[in-house]
């Protein structure tokens, strides 16, 4: 390929994706380098009965159950309006949207 088949920002591309190699480079070397001070607390470092791992799997569980709260909420407005739905049409209501808010 030629330089002039590249066009104005074929060249501009091409070093902007070797710019963006040599940071995700740059990176990795740096995690490898300074992966000692992420092994610095309790919980990395396998600690299973210090405070911090306790308060830290209370913290997973405590999230997990709002997680939980909020997916049940979810089935809960869904079972409801299914159960108004069929209350309605038993009732022979119908069930077609209104235009502007009137009927």
């Amino acid at each position: 390929m030629r330089r002039t088949d590249l066009g104005p920002a074929g060249g501009a591309s091409k070093r902007a994706a070797s710019s963006g190699w040599l940071a995700v480079s740059m990176a990795l070397i740096a995690a490898v380098a300074f992966s000692e001070s992420a092994a610095a607390c309790a919980v990395c470092y396998g600690a299973g009965d210090s405070a911090m791992t306790a308060g830290m799997n209370n913290a997973i569980l405590f999230l997990l159950g709002v997680v939980a709260l909020v997916q049940g909420s979810f089935v809960a407005l869904f079972l409801s309006i299914r159960q108004r739905a069929r209350q309605a049409r038993s009732q022979g209501k119908d069930l077609q949207p209104t235009h502007g808010g009137t009927p």
